[in-house]
């Protein structure tokens, strides 16, 4: 009695483990994941004192049937959390790039102004430098030099800049040499006379400065 209760013990295992290796294949194949079935049959093929008995085999399968198994309501959460994390670097680079480009219109923009008034700049210039001095004092020449100073005041306010050039070194960045003439008491590439003042807006060329280049 006691072999055939220990033999029908054995069977039931067994049994048990066919099972499981059965259970383990079908999912496995669903999930379209080898590994899992490998090593679930690993598992399933080796019999111990938890898995000795029909009512502790079906509980082994139960466990490992829930093993790896994933709940569709976390996937749509992981699915959710990805597609917002994306959604939110896109537009964080769709903020960066917008306020670039809006700055980029900015710059643009106020340097098609500047250029504009810099004629305006010129003729004041010319203007001044054209009343003889003894008429300086005269209250059309002295509103004349205010608005002039006031003008460049404001230009200054706002970031432009007059281009050096006499007595700099000649720089095609900043220069543009319209006449060239040998002169032995400067250096080689100095600019002796600035034919049409240059302006910077913060660092950037607006207009280049005209000029005579030494040597």
């Amino acid at each position: 009695m006691l072999v055939a209760e220990n033999m029908s013990k054995e069977e039931m295992v067994k049994e048990a483990v066919e099972e499981a290796k059965a259970k383990a294949y079908k999912e496995a194949e669903e999930q379209d994941t080898e590994e899992t079935v490998e090593e679930a049959a690993e598992e399933a093929a080796e019999p111990t004192e938890e898995t000795e008995g029909s009512e502790e085999g079906s509980g082994f399968m139960k466990k490992f049937g829930r093993k790896n198994k994933k709940d569709k309501k976390d996937e749509k959460i992981e699915e959710l959390t990805d597609r917002l994390t994306r959604q939110m670097a896109e537009f964080d680079n769709f903020r960066k790039r917008t306020e670039k480009e809006k700055s980029q219109m900015y710059e643009i923009g106020a340097k098609d102004i500047i250029e504009k008034i810099l004629p305006v700049v010129d003729n004041f210039e010319r203007g001044i430098a054209a009343v003889p001095e003894e008429e300086k004092s005269n209250p059309f020449a002295e509103g004349m030099e205010k608005i002039y100073k006031q003008l460049m005041t404001t230009l200054e306010e706002i970031g432009v800049k007059p281009i050096e050039a006499v007595g700099q070194e000649f720089d095609p960045d900043f220069h543009n040499a319209v006449m060239h003439v040998e002169d032995e008491e400067v250096g080689e590439n100095i600019i002796t006379e600035e034919f049409q003042k240059g302006y910077l807006y913060r660092d950037s060329v607006v207009r280049h400065s005209m000029v005579k280049v030494a040597n």
